[in-house]
């Protein structure tokens, strides 16, 4: 059983071919995730990666690892404080913040940091179900 306060980590990063299969996938062909001379010209000055390919990081970890499998994914609110490139390496960090063990229902923090600056670059939470773990 998974305890309040528990911390899981996973680092983590994007190449340029995952940004083009995940705007294949969700439909979001902005220049500013595809096209280096379009970003050249943003306060970006290169491409970022999609927020929303950001948070699938949340998904897959919650899904497989942590809490793993069997978890059903309630919700997720996330705020993107910094751009996000590829072949950066990044650190997700999930803490359990409250346990309604009644409903088998725990909230998570979830965050990324840059690795290399230390900064965080998504703040968040989910809610998570999850019968053999909570």
């Amino acid at each position: 059983m998974i305890q309040l306060g528990t911390v899981y980590r996973h680092k983590f990063s994007f190449t340029q071919e995952d940004v083009i299969l995940f705007s294949k996938v969700s439909g979001d062909s902005n220049p500013l995730h595809l096209d280096a001379e379009f970003a050249a010209t943003t306060a970006f000055k290169r491409p970022i990666i999609h927020g929303a390919l950001a948070s699938s990081v949340f998904s897959k970890i919650m899904g497989t690892e942590f809490p793993g499998f069997g978890s059903v994914y309630l919700k997720q609110v996330s705020d993107y404080k910094r751009p996000m490139f590829v072949n950066n390496e990044y650190e997700a960090v999930f803490t359990v913040t409250s346990i309604n063990a009644d409903k088998h229902v725990a909230e998570i923090s979830t965050e990324i940091f840059d690795v290399q600056t230390g900064k965080k670059t998504t703040d968040g939470s989910a809610l998570i179900m999850n019968k053999e773990e909570f």
